[in-house]
């Protein structure tokens, strides 16, 4: 049983197995935001395994989790229908030299799911994905340049992106240079930027929501410059793929980008994404016309069986059981559970839940109401203390009322000392050791 104080609350076999990890792994992780840098000192589980909405740690501790697997894991940990749907190929092979019959029935179903798109290719994480997309919208227009909405926090591992963040180590000045951002819901600073830069922006590419809706005609207006300049439209769906709609924001919005990608909530869990988009496009990486041709996407494991018959089971599991709508239900629930909690306790201002309700997280803001990553330690601390694993409060349909009632009684119990600290004016002694870090910077 957990108890309320974070300094009787020790992990001894996480903290040696985080110490293996990081002697093995460079940064203690395959993930940037899954590194022990994330959580307050000595406090990051090392997890042994999850059912459901919970998770155990190697020290027995176990967990209602939030944000299962960055946002990938949304009907919960092992589910059935889709472990059973995995476990029919497993006997069957998993990769041949020359397609399965499961990547066009795989390709079929997604293209049910997402009727705006017309073509589709799979791989296995969603960089992959939106470097092909960004690949093809350059090789579609010969221009050079790609606009990115600078308020949303990431979109590849590959250097047309990383350039741009504090992590910028290894990558030429001169691909840096290639990237340019525009800022989400402002039309007269996109079109400024592209009547800047005529004739050479290739494309635009966003997430079409993120912790706040699109203004009214927004997503239309980008579309309309989008084609009066000549650029590509592209939509990064990794995370409103499925938790949206399932057909994505572009079905909820009724705003048609020419490329997608999806990703995350796909394979719930299984590593596969995907690109998707017109087929006048997306066949420039195919076969059948007489252009040049485009290296679209070609990995070895792209679609290996497992994963595509994971995502089959995951979009049938969406469209028959309503997990979209559950998917909101719970988070409203729990925004409101939480939000009460923060108020009751006196920082109702001060952790401060957003976002739509089935992809919330949370800030904590300080004595002037700034973001303080000392609060945010303070904050996880307790929660983890409580038995309530929440880097967000991403929500899965695995999740019950009792979890939710669970968690906002933790949440007010954090909040209890959040609200002291305030009232002392410093959270240091409620930490415990150094404060969590942002996954972006420059020095480690």
């Amino acid at each position: 049983m957990h108890t309320e104080d974070t300094e009787e609350f020790l992990l001894p076999r996480s903290r040696r197995a985080n110490e293996r990890l990081h002697a093995l792994i460079p940064g203690g992780a395959h993930t940037y935001a899954k590194g022990d840098d994330q959580y307050p000192e000595d406090l990051a589980p090392v997890i042994s395994h999850g059912r459901g909405a919970h998770v155990w740690d190697i020290d027995g501790n176990r967990y209602i989790e939030y944000g299962s697997g960055l946002r990938s894991v949304s009907l919960g940990h092992a589910h059935p229908r889709v472990v059973e749907a995995v476990r029919r190929e497993l006997d069957r092979g998993s990769n041949f030299v020359r397609p399965s019959i499961l990547e066009v029935e795989a390709a079929e179903r997604f293209l049910a799911t997402v009727p705006t798109a017309e073509m589709v290719k799979f791989a296995k994480n969603g960089s992959d994905a939106t470097t092909a997309a960004v690949r093809l919208a350059r090789a579609a227009t010969g221009r050079p340049r790609v606009a990115l909405c600078a308020d949303h926090p990431f979109f590849s591992v590959d250097d047309w992106f990383i350039g741009t963040t504090p992590m910028s180590a290894g990558i030429p000045a001169a691909t840096n240079e290639l990237t340019v951002a525009f800022p989400y819901g402002d039309l007269a600073a996109t079109e400024e930027l592209l009547t800047r830069y005529q004739d050479e922006v290739a494309c635009l590419i966003l997430e079409p929501a993120t912790h706040t809706e699109p203004p009214p005609g927004y997503l239309a207006g980008l579309r309309e410059l989008a084609d009066r300049h000549g650029c590509v439209l592209i939509f990064d769906e990794m995370i409103t793929g499925f938790r949206w709609s399932e057909a994505g924001a572009q079905g909820l919005y009724g705003v048609v980008p020419d490329l997608s990608t999806f990703g995350k909530a796909l394979g719930n869990g299984f590593a596969v994404s995907a690109l998707a988009g017109r087929r006048d496009l997306m066949e420039r990486g195919g076969l059948r016309h007489s252009g040049d041709r485009v290296f679209l996407l070609s990995t070895t494991h792209g679609a290996e069986t497992h994963s595509l018959a994971a995502a089959m089971a995951v979009q049938t599991t969406y469209v028959e059981e309503g997990v979209t709508a559950r998917l909101h239900a719970l988070g409203e629930r729990l925004a409101a559970g939480v939000r009460e909690a923060a108020a009751g306790m006196g920082v109702g201002d001060h952790v401060v839940v957003r976002g739509r309700a089935s992809n919330l997280v949370f800030a904590t803001l300080d004595e002037n109401l700034q973001p303080s990553q000392e609060y945010r330690t303070l904050f996880l601390g307790r929660l983890l203390a409580g038995g309530v694993l929440a880097p967000s409060f991403v929500v899965s349909s695995a999740l019950d009322d009792a979890d939710i009632d669970h968690t906002v009684d933790v949440v007010a119990q954090a909040c209890a000392v959040y609200r002291k600290a305030l009232d002392a004016g410093d959270p240091t002694p409620w930490l415990a050791g150094r404060p969590v870090k942002p996954v972006f910077r420059r020095l480690a």
